[in-house]
């Protein structure tokens, strides 16, 4: 069977369907492909993956997150139970987002992907479903497929890294969840009310002595039982070998994220060390601002150079903010500091800070791709060391006007003398928090 679309996206997961909202929100014919997730998992998110979803318009998704559970954290020989985390059953939440494509009237196709072929008059896809095999048309191709997706040769990649994620059941109770380093990496582990309960540990692939791949649920029970954390939150099943599932979990940047008529978002365009526990955010990061990229390559495609190191530039620093985030977190851990799971992450990807100190001296304007009005355009921006991307308007504001007569030599109150109070009490807060001091 033959079919035709304006744009296919590729993969069901939340950056794939985000995007297709986003699409058919602005009128556009899509399509998704995707296939369900070939192991049951657990996820823990915060907050702001909440917030993510609820901005993606990802409503059935949103409501199958659990109430917010406390994560007992020992780390550096430290305990503690400061932090929160939100419980993601993700065979359930994989069926929500499938609701939400249908409550938008987005076709999903539920099909493997065999073949792409691509040139500058579109993409051909072959498929492969249950009703047998398919030929797709689209005119443009996303690609949120994950960490599965084909990356090509152009990428950077973190420390290599194996997560080995153990599932069981014992009797239902109290959920909760807690994270726990090790000599050679690092253990997650939760447990939710209706008894199934998860496990992984995360260890450096290139130095790991692991044995074969059938040794490896004993060995996983083993090491669960050198655990107080594991005790305390499950009980005499976690000794037992259990299912596993190995996947890579090194951290990868895509460096050529598009193109004039395709774009990847998600784990497609990056995925990040799963200690930040914020894979899901910035999956939906990209896939947020994909919609107006693609508008503009459709629309306005002499804007492609534009639109394109919108989307590129974006995803570079959200992934290196990641990184340095997940070093710096890594460096905390000093027990072990020279073995080489955490010596290689301790120094990676840099040695920059992961904020800039403040300086107003410091702040310029520049020209920048920015999104107004569902595309990609040119503007002034405020560019400063922590925001390099640069900073177009706050709440309604627009910066590199009033940031040019501050540096000019003009008062605040007569530069801000044309905004009401409130606005002028943030804009003030704003610009002190960037080192900006009044003349006496």
């Amino acid at each position: 069977m033959n079919s035709s679309t304006t744009i296919a996206v590729l993969g069901a997961g939340p950056a794939g369907v985000a995007v297709a909202l986003g699409l058919r929100r602005l009128g556009f014919e899509v399509v998704v492909v995707g296939e369900w997730r070939r192991f049951a998992a657990v996820e823990g998110v915060s907050a702001r993956v909440l917030d993510g979803l609820r901005q993606a318009g990802l409503h059935h998704a949103l409501a199958c997150a659990d109430l917010a559970s406390p994560r007992r954290v020992l780390w550096n020989g430290s305990e503690s139970a400061l932090n929160q985390e939100f419980l993601l059953d993700r065979p359930r939440f994989d069926a929500a987002l499938r609701e939400d494509l249908r409550a938008a009237g987005v076709p999903l196709l539920e099909a493997r992907v065999r073949e792409v072929h691509s040139d500058e008059g579109g993409h051909r896809l072959l498929l492969e479903g249950s009703g047998g095999e398919q030929v797709l048309q689209a005119q443009f191709l996303v690609e949120a497929r994950g960490r599965q997706a084909p990356l090509g040769s152009r990428r950077l990649r973190g420390p290599e890294t194996l997560s080995l994620l153990n599932q069981w059941q014992q009797e239902p109770g109290r959920g909760g969840s807690a994270v726990e380093s090790l000599e050679d990496g690092w253990a997650w582990m939760a447990r939710l009310a209706d008894g199934r309960c998860y496990w992984q540990i995360t260890l450096d692939a290139a130095s790991s002595s692991l044995p074969a791949r059938d040794a490896l649920p004993d060995w996983c029970a083993q090491r669960r039982a050198q655990s107080a954390r594991v005790a305390e939150l499950f009980g005499a099943q976690a000794l037992e070998p259990a299912s596993l599932h190995a996947r890579s979990s090194t951290a990868i940047l895509a460096l050529e994220t598009g193109g004039a008529n395709w774009l990847r978002v998600g784990d497609a365009a990056m995925a990040v060390d799963p200690l930040s526990g914020n894979g899901i955010f910035q999956s939906l990061s990209s896939a947020l601002q994909a919609p107006a990229v693609i508008n503009t390559l459709l629309t306005c495609p002499e804007r492609a150079e534009l639109a394109l190191n919108f989307h590129q530039r974006r995803v570079e620093q959200l992934f290196q903010r990641f990184a340095r985030t997940g070093r710096d977190f890594y460096a905390l851990e000093q027990r072990w500091a020279a073995q080489p799971f955490w010596a290689a992450r301790r120094a990676w990807p840099d040695t920059e800070p992961l904020h800039a100190p403040a300086g107003f001296a410091g702040l310029r304007v520049a020209r920048a791709p920015v999104l107004r009005d569902n595309l990609i355009e040119e503007a002034e921006v405020v560019v400063s060391a922590d925001q390099p991307l640069g900073i177009w308007h706050l709440q309604g504001i627009e910066l590199a006007p009033r940031v040019r007569c501050l540096q000019q030599g003009e008062p605040f109150e007569r530069m801000a003398a044309d905004l009401a109070e409130p606005q002028r009490a943030m804009l003030r807060g704003w610009l002190q928090s960037q080192g900006y001091r009044p003349a006496p």
